[in-house]
């Protein structure tokens, strides 16, 4: 056992992702509960601080994904409250849910990204930018996470729809250059790469009904690349991990070109732990099952705040 302190698994919050979280809080919370630790499960609302002190939470496992709960808001307050918790620090989480400061950070390390504009509706005035990469576009918001508000463009005229279905999660949006390949997610835990996982949906793109339904997509473990682009594509997980300053378990989504090249779309700092998951799937190809994952999880954590 790693600790005797009281923990608590934070979970469900605000954001469009709080379906998705209780799932994953949920799956963690019984894989503490069955390794004996001494485990709450908090579901995270307004009176979050006066539930974590009723409680004597000790230790908080993030469970939450997007909105404040990813964004670096409630690793401040935990902080404020003296309590560890699991994962990246304030700032990491931050700009890593910040589509467009992270991608900032990526060009500035080297580390390579889709070409992107973005569109800020307060400064758009009703007007279509000027795109100078390439059609397929995708249109994404700027700060959200499992797929919330994605769209592929593939023809100009859908493109005015596609934005505002992205402003309906927040007013700046990112339009990049979609990259034809496959889609590849590097797992990286508390610093070290610990494989990935081509996704192969059978819609469209992996949204988030093609995420979080079973059956609508394949997952091959390892991905179906040469072993030199699957070692450049960990490299670059690595890198882009290192230059955030994340923490703990995250996971990074890539495209692969067909010339072998990977490119860095985001990373998630508080990844899911849902039945259909990614990390959990790559964790179990590198020798961790669930309960195994989640302690090494919280092994960082120990560790971090000691």
């Amino acid at each position: 056992m790693v600790t005797d302190k009281r923990i608590g698994v934070l979970l469900g919050g605000t954001s469009a992702e709080r379906e998705v979280s209780l799932r994953s809080g949920h799956a963690i919370y019984q894989a503490l509960k069955g390794l004996g630790y001494i485990v709450v499960a908090v579901d995270v609302g307004q009176d979050i601080c006066t539930l974590l002190t009723a409680e004597g939470i000790q230790i908080a496992f993030l469970a939450l994904h997007g909105g404040y709960g990813e964004n670096g808001s409630i690793q401040g307050m935990l902080e404020v409250l003296g309590i560890s918790y699991t994962g990246s620090g304030v700032l990491a989480s931050a700009v890593a849910m910040d589509k467009e400061a992270s991608k900032k950070v990526f060009l500035y390390h080297d580390i390579p990204v889709p070409p992107y504009v973005v569109i800020d509706r307060k400064t758009a005035e009703d007007r279509l930018p000027t795109i100078d990469f390439s059609l397929p576009w995708v249109v994404k918001p700027a700060s959200e996470g499992s797929s919330i508000g994605v769209s592929i463009v593939r023809q100009e005229h859908d493109f005015r729809k596609a934005i505002e279905q992205a402003y309906a999660y927040g007013s700046r949006i990112i339009v990049e250059q979609y990259i034809d390949g496959k889609e590849i997610q590097i797992g990286v835990l508390n610093g070290k790469v610990i494989g990935g996982v081509e996704v192969r949906p059978s819609l469209e793109f992996y949204s988030y009904e093609a995420k979080y339904t079973s059956g609508l997509t394949e997952y091959i473990l390892p991905p179906e690349v040469d072993d030199a682009v699957y070692e450049r594509a960990g490299t670059t997980a690595l890198k882009a991990h290192q230059s955030l300053g994340c923490k703990g378990a995250t996971r990074m989504d890539l495209r692969i070109d067909r010339q072998g090249n990977p490119y860095v779309l985001e990373i998630n700092t508080i990844p899911g732990m849902t039945e259909t998951s990614l990390l959990p799937k790559i964790a179990r190809l590198a020798g961790y099952d669930f309960p195994g994952l989640i302690e090494e999880i919280l092994r960082g954590a120990i560790h971090e705040s000691e």
